[in-house]
Order: structure tokens, then sequence, then C-alpha cells
């Protein structure tokens, strides 16, 4: 009977705790309480000055054994480019077109990217041997010779490949335009986009002209023995447009039959080409230039365009009719932006554009936690190509407390453009175990992972010092 009695004892005792731990987990962390409140959202039309978007302008060096002051010519060029987030550098290697690059050009080369990293620009880079439309007459005649020169660079571009964002071109044609050449063979763009994906790093985009010759690099049986290649440049091969908007074939980028009747590896019509490109750049980045005023970029039909090719950059330069045209426009759809010039409201939404449409923030007694949903949205043209860091910061002044934890995130999905209506909810759970007694501020932050740069959202507040504020929590 006594061990009877010991044992009704026993499991008396292992319930009044099992209920004891319960009732504590019920009230997360016995007893304790929270009141949220949350904020709420609206959109604004201000212009983000955030990284790898928007407009651009071109600066251009020619390379030579020459030792040259980059420091200086970097600053003397870009003593009036303030203003924008990315820099065009087109490096003409027309002094090398037989020969390699000389040791004293490769370290010019060098010295040009060093001074480039005080402009605090991430660089679309093009390598080309014609700026004048006279692409033949300086071209390397042998393909080999622009391999190797790629070969060369490989050391230089993979050790800066932090200031790159995207690679224009396979260093040919006029302009570096991948026309006027002789190596728009299928294989020879094959050579030389393998090559140059191999010569750089991952991180790097690379793009070549038209949707065409994307489809012939890497839907060619030429990486068939190469599958980890092909893959690569699936990932990694985008587009650039220098024809963008001027006619019904963006000068020659597009064709004139449908996908179906003119084949992969051939160009399409607008139609599907834009389509395509609606597919491909949420993915990849797209941009170029908008050139000859026409019907075709006309403002609302060009915001139609623009956002089906998901563009996220453009010459500032090219072209100023357009550009006139844009500005002497009108939007007309309700929201923030009604009544904007055309212009103002283009150069809002090239790139990404994140803004935060809903918060719920939720005491869950059950799991002893404070749990936050943070819905977003993409409004701009194109989507985030680079990695970041979403984070929820909780302060709380009275005690001087800040508390910071990372947010699972996959915001690239949200591709904008003609998807621009979708929204992507990130959750995340803060135990109150680790919460002071006392009210806590909640800001959401976004960090560029390549940059280090804070990413401002298109929210009517105003970014604070620890991110953009989404609500309260009071714990006691």
């Amino acid at each position: 009977m006594g061990m009877d009695r010991r044992y009704i004892g026993i499991k008396w005792r292992r319930a009044a705790i099992a209920m004891i731990l319960g009732v504590c987990l019920l009230f997360g962390g016995c007893g304790r309480s929270v009141d949220v409140e949350t904020c709420t959202f609206t959109e604004s039309p201000a212009e983000l000055d955030n990284p790898n978007r928007g407009f651009y302008y071109i600066h251009g060096f020619r390379i030579t054994d020459r030792q040259e002051n980059y420091q200086q010519l970097v600053a003397n060029d870009y003593a009036h480019d303030t203003d924008t987030a990315l820099s065009l550098v087109e490096v003409n290697l027309q002094n090398y077109t037989d020969s390699a690059i000389s040791e004293a050009g490769i370290a010019n080369i060098e010295a040009l990217l060093d001074a480039l990293e005080d402009t605090d620009k991430q660089l679309i880079l093009r390598f080309l041997y014609d700026w004048d439309g006279n692409n033949e007459e300086t071209e390397p005649e042998d393909l080999e010779i622009i391999l190797s020169h790629m070969e060369q660079l490989g050391p230089v571009l993979r050790k800066r490949h932090q200031q790159l964002f995207t690679m224009q071109g396979l260093f040919i044609g006029n302009w570096g335009e991948m026309n006027g050449t002789k190596f728009l063979q299928a294989e020879a763009l094959c050579r030389l986009a393998s090559k140059l994906a191999d010569v750089t790093d991952a991180s790097t985009y690379l793009s070549v002209r038209m949707p065409a010759q994307w489809r012939n690099i890497t839907g060619n049986n030429f990486f068939s023995a190469d599958q980890e290649t092909a893959k690569d440049l699936k990932m990694r091969l985008g587009l650039f447009n220098d024809g963008m908007l001027g006619s019904e074939s963006d000068y020659g980028t597009y064709g004139s039959e449908s996908a179906d009747a003119a084949g992969w590896h051939s160009c399409w019509s607008r139609e599907d080409e834009l389509a395509f490109q609606n597919e491909l750049c949420a993915r990849v980045p797209n941009g170029g230039e908008v050139i000859h005023e026409n019907a075709f970029n006309d403002f609302e039909r060009a915001v139609d365009d623009l956002s089906a090719m998901h563009v996220t950059y453009l010459n500032r330069d090219y072209d100023r009719e357009v550009f006139q045209k844009w500005a002497e426009e009108r939007v007309s759809e309700p929201g923030c932006f009604f009544g904007m010039d055309g212009l103002s409201y283009i150069e809002r939404h090239l790139g990404y554009r994140l803004l935060i449409t809903d918060v719920h923030l939720e005491h869950e007694p059950v799991k002893g936690a404070l749990s936050a949903d943070v819905t977003f949205q993409n409004v701009g043209f194109a989507p985030l190509y680079r990695d970041i860091e979403v984070a929820l910061h909780l302060y709380s002044e009275e005690d001087d407390e800040l508390l910071s934890y990372e947010v699972p995130q996959n915001l690239r999905k949200l591709s904008g453009g003609a998807q621009a209506d979708e929204t992507l909810t990130l959750h995340r759970e803060i135990p109150l175990l680790e919460l002071s007694d006392t009210k806590y501020q909640i800001y959401v932050s976004i960090t560029d992972c390549q940059t280090g740069k804070d990413i401002f959202l298109a929210n009517g507040q105003k970014k604070e010092k620890y991110g953009y504020r989404i609500g309260a929590a009071d714990v006691e």
C-alpha cells in the first residue's frame, strides 16, 4: 500500500507539473501578455536610390600601353554623373587587334577598374574593338585572339566581381553590339559565350543583343557534352537591346514570323519575342537604349513593352527626343502617380520597386511567440536579380534594447512588370522568452548583399534608423 501511495503521488506531481507548464506555454511564458499594433501602408511616388537599377550614362576608355592616371581620368569623366547607381563602361581593346593584351594593357585595365570603385556604382561592362561602326576594320581576324583576350581578363574580372552587375556582349560587333561581325555563326557565339562564362565569377550576369542569339547559344548542341556550362549560361545570360522601341522590329532585333513558323533559332515576331522576354527576364537582366521617336515608344505603349521585357536599366542620353515626348505626357492611372509626367513615371519603375502592402502581428500563446507576417509587392518593371537580406528589428527606446532577426525570404520571385499585381508574404516567429517586459517598435529592413547598401521601399513611410516601421509590440 505504501508503494501504491508513493506511485500515485509521483503521478499526481507529474500531472501537476505538466499542467503548470501547459498553462505557462498557453500564456506565452507564465502569464505574459502582448499587445500589438500595426501601421497602415500606402505607396509613395518617390524615386528610390536603389542599387542595380535605373538610368545610366556611358563612359568609354581606350586601353593602350601608355601609363595613365586613371584616378584622375575617372574623376574627371564622372564629375557630372552623380545621380545614377549604374554605369556602362566601354573598354576599347582596338590596340590589341592582332596580339595578346600586353602586361601594360592589363595593368591599365586593372587600374581603371580600381579607380571605378571610387564612383560607388555597379558596372555594366562592355569590351569592344570598335567605337565608330567600322568593326570589320578593327575586330581581330581570328576568333582565337578574342578568346585569348577573354582568358587574359579572367583574373581581373573575377577579382572585381562585386563591382559587376552585368557584362554586355561578347566583345564582337560594331560598338560591341554584336552586329557587323563575321562571328555570328552559332558555333562562334557558343564558344565566345562559354569562354566568357568560364573566366568570370558565377555572380556576374552576361548578356547578348538579341533573343535569337540567346536561343542559339543556350539551345545549341555545341554544349551537349557539357551540361554544366549550358545550365550556367541559362542562369546567367540575359539581354541588352540598343534598338529598344525603335520600330516594330526594334531595328532588326525581332523578325516578322511567329515563333512556330520561324523556329527556335530564328528571330520571332515582336509579339512572340515580348512574350519570350517576359518569361526569360524574370530571372536574368534586360536593359539598353530607347531610340528613334515613333509610335512604338509612345508613352502608354512604351510602359506596356518595358513591363513585358522586364527592363532594369536605360541609357539616360538615348533617345532625348523620346524622353521629351514622355516628359510631356501625364499619367492617367489612379493612385499616387496620377498626373506625374511620363518620363518620371518610367524612371521610377525601371528595375524593382518593392512595396509593403500589409502587415499582421500576432501574439501566439500556444507557441509562446510573437508572429510577424509582412506582405510585399513589386510594382517595378523587373525583379531583384541580386541576393538580399530581410530582417526584423525590435527596438525599445525605454531600455535602449535592439533585437534583430533574419527573415527567410524569396522576394526574387516577385518579377514585377506584367506580374506587378502578385504579392508574397514573409513570416517570422520571435520567441517571447527572448523579449523583455517593454514596448518594442518593430521595423523591417532590406539589404543588398553584394553592395551592402540599404534597399528603399516604395512606401509612404520614411526609412528610419532601423528600417521601415511596421508596428509595435507591448510585452508585459
